[in-house]
């Protein structure tokens, strides 16, 4: 029997261009709607077993981020919950991976998916807390719901956290965090957990992009729109994600953000922040500094050396939600990257960065905002 391919399921890409022959098998990455971005791929190998492979995939070369191709490994997964690295080259055209299946089925992708069944069954656990209500903020264009979490009461006088993740799709990371994070929040024996619940809300979105993600998109949701490029003026037809929770957030004020991302090419754990927003000044220097220094001290995954180059003074990108949200709610904002590779200062190559560390550093944040609070 001839081996197959497919990505024809939630969260899949790939297009086959031959695969007559296990150690030249020809491979392509379908562009996100709209054209413009291209890089998650995640696919189905069949019938290979105790066979050499050799996965080509043609168009690396051209995808939204060539440079994170550079020092990658690709992930692969028999039961799609344990995931594990295998060989892959990338040679500035073709990214290939090498890999000897030990079983008939196969997965490969760019990161461990975050399925839309996961995501749903997030939800349906959080609400089985009485801290929890969820708000559907929409439908998205593909007929989604959006939904929003509100953790704990709203109350005069508490804190107002918000956290978005998974803006761009492909960045599963950012959901996989959130699982992690909700898990501690929610724990009615986590002292941490509790006095932050006494002293704050969490109006929480885990996923921002839901279409992109069951359409196996890197960057964009069904309009072909980047979500993270929407926020000055989101369109309700053309970007309804983010359009309902700028209007969310102007009913309920915002104290404190943080957009969970991914980055295809830095393999470190790092946040990037506002400052080149017009309001910057000294003291959103300070908080900045404070909260990224508590959340290096609680999670050594985390580091404030490596990261994206500061903005400077005046050039900030108000289409962006850090941006955005700190010029407008005159508040800390962040974006929290995590890497596609592995974290380079508390490396483990037989997984590079994976979900359950993802998770792990969604439970460290709990502990930083929780300390960080009274600064707000």
């Amino acid at each position: 029997m001839s081996i197959q391919i497919c990505s024809h399921f939630d969260g899949g890409n790939i297009e086959v261009v031959r695969a007559d022959q296990a150690d030249d098998i020809a491979l392509k990455i379908r562009r996100d709607a709209g054209d413009e971005h291209l890089q998650w791929f995640y696919f189905q190998l069949c019938d290979a077993r105790d066979t050499d492979c050799v996965m080509n995939i043609e168009n690396a070369g051209v995808v939204s981020y060539p440079d994170g191709f550079e020092g990658y490994q690709a992930v692969a997964s028999v039961d799609q919950t344990h995931w594990f690295r295998v060989p892959t080259e990338f040679d500035g055209k073709r990214l290939t991976i090498r890999h000897r299946p030990e079983t008939d089925v196969i997965y490969y992708a760019y990161f461990a998916p975050y399925p839309l069944a996961r995501h749903q069954a997030l939800i349906g656990d959080a609400l089985a807390s009485p801290d929890v209500r969820a708000e559907t903020l929409c439908l998205t264009p593909d007929g989604h719901a959006h939904t929003l979490l509100v953790i704990g009461e709203e109350l005069p006088g508490r804190k107002k956290l918000w956290i978005t993740a998974r803006q761009h799709p492909g960045e599963t990371m950012a959901e996989w965090w959130v699982e992690g994070f909700l898990e501690r929040l929610l724990d009615e024996e986590d002292p941490v957990a509790r006095k932050l619940l006494d002293q704050a809300v969490v109006y929480l979105v885990p996923n921002m992009c839901i279409d992109g993600g069951v359409r196996g998109h890197l960057r964009c949701n069904a309009r072909g729109r980047n979500l993270n490029r929407e926020w000055i003026k989101p369109c309700p037809d053309n970007s309804p994600e983010v359009y309902y929770v700028v209007e969310k957030m102007k009913q309920t004020g915002v104290d404190f953000s943080l957009d969970v991302h991914g980055d295809e090419g830095l393999p470190y754990n790092f946040i990037a922040g506002a400052e080149g927003i017009a309001s910057w000044d000294d003291h959103k220097q300070t908080q900045l500094d404070g909260f990224k220094a508590l959340l290096a001290e609680v999670s050594p995954d985390f580091q404030t050396e490596h990261g994206y180059a500061v903005d400077a003074p005046g050039s900030a990108d108000l289409k962006k939600c850090t941006d955005f949200v700190a010029e407008t709610f005159d508040c800390l904002a962040m974006t929290l990257e995590m890497p596609f590779k592995d974290s380079a200062i508390t490396s483990m190559p037989e997984i590079g960065w994976s979900p359950g560390r993802s998770q792990l550093l969604g439970r460290a944040c709990l502990d930083a905002i929780y300390r960080f609070l009274h600064r707000l």
